[in-house]
């Protein structure tokens, strides 16, 4: 190591050539095979060419021809400067010759690269998801929500809890009402007729809010400033389980377009209708058959086949049905129904 020790080798080549010349020539000169590294046997096997014939040893042979200083046919000597340009050449014809493989290589692997599509980046979001267990634990919940809400709220109900609940929930809904938020509340017909709604309903109106009935609505639903969806999520009839909170957005721009659909097709809440259509559900007298034929026509069946439900004859039907609609004050099959539907008469 360091600058002695490139000294040494480089004299070191220098005494191995002069002793390779001395041989060659047949003249005095230091012992080879006290320079050359390896063991060396004057024994041995000769050298090939003019090498042989002076009795280089043959390891000595390969050593001085792997460095350049003996031509491979043994008649050529070179000096230690010619012999280490031609190593450094070959080394660097070497390292041109991997170099051009790898850029080969790595054009290959840009040409894969290339034919492969380009790779998608969709706009990922992620929903943070609350569950409630019962809906007690829902309505502490939303008690929450209602302060952070800015701008609006949207509703929908297909049933209402108990009186002293829904008096306790109008109270947190007025004071939203009061900060300036937008409400629209849609009702199902028979979310209508629980003990309660009608004032609860009435309250919201003269607040500001907007209310709207359908003959039925397709979930419990709850949208805070189109970020919050509250839905119920259960399975089966216990609603007192599988309340689901989703927060964001994108799912909150999903069941918007569900309320605004059922929206559009519900009829503005007229408070004083309420008890003229009790009334005029109460002095009506409505037969067994008769509710059936307006069940049956609420949800949009056939002549036929509720002809063949009751068990009479067309004529017999249409006769029946001429009075139904009269009844109903509708100028259609289908509005009375709908009429049906609105007055209570079916769910």
């Amino acid at each position: 190591g360091g600058s002695g020790g490139d000294a040494d080798v480089a004299d070191r080549a220098r005494r191995v050539h002069a002793s390779l010349v001395g041989h060659l020539r047949g003249g005095p000169g230091p012992s080879l095979a006290s320079r050359a590294p390896g063991p060396v046997s004057r024994t041995g096997p000769a050298a090939p060419g003019g090498g042989a014939d002076r009795g280089i040893p043959p390891d000595v042979a390969r050593w001085l021809t792997g460095r350049r200083l003996l031509a491979p046919d043994g008649t050529g000597v070179s000096s230690p400067e010619r012999a280490l340009a031609d190593l450094l050449a070959e080394q660097g014809a070497q390292l041109r010759a991997a170099f051009d493989v790898l850029e080969r290589n790595l054009r290959a692997v840009d040409d894969v690269v290339g034919m492969l599509p380009a790779p998608r980046t969709p706009d990922h979001s992620s929903i943070e998801a609350e569950f409630f267990e019962d809906r007690d634990q829902l309505r502490r919940r939303i008690d929450e929500f209602h302060p952070l809400t800015r701008s609006e709220m949207l509703c929908m109900r297909t049933t209402f809890p108990e009186p002293e609940v829904l008096d306790r929930s109008l109270v947190t809904d007025l004071e939203v009402l009061g900060r300036g938020v937008h409400c629209r509340m849609l009702v199902s017909t028979s979310a209508l007729r629980r003990p309660g709604a009608a004032r609860y309903l009435e309250a919201l109106a003269e607040a500001g809010a907007e209310v709207r009935v359908a003959a039925s609505c397709p979930l419990y639903l709850l949208i805070v400033d189109r970020e919050l969806t509250v839905l119920w999520a259960g399975v089966g009839t216990d609603r007192d389980r599988g309340d689901v909170a989703l927060h964001g957005p994108l799912i909150a721009s999903c069941f918007v377009q569900v309320f605004e659909h059922n929206w559009d097709a519900a009829a503005p809440h007229d408070p004083g209708a309420d008890g003229r259509r009790a009334g005029t559900s109460r002095a009506r007298d409505w037969s067994p058959r008769e509710r059936e034929v307006l069940a049956l026509l609420a949800t949009g069946a056939k002549d036929e086949s509720i002809a063949r439900r009751l068990g009479v004859s067309d004529r017999t039907l249409r006769r029946l049905m001429t009075r139904l609609i009269e009844k109903l004050g509708a100028d259609s099959r289908f509005a009375a129904g709908v009429e049906a539907a609105r007055l209570g008469l079916v769910d």
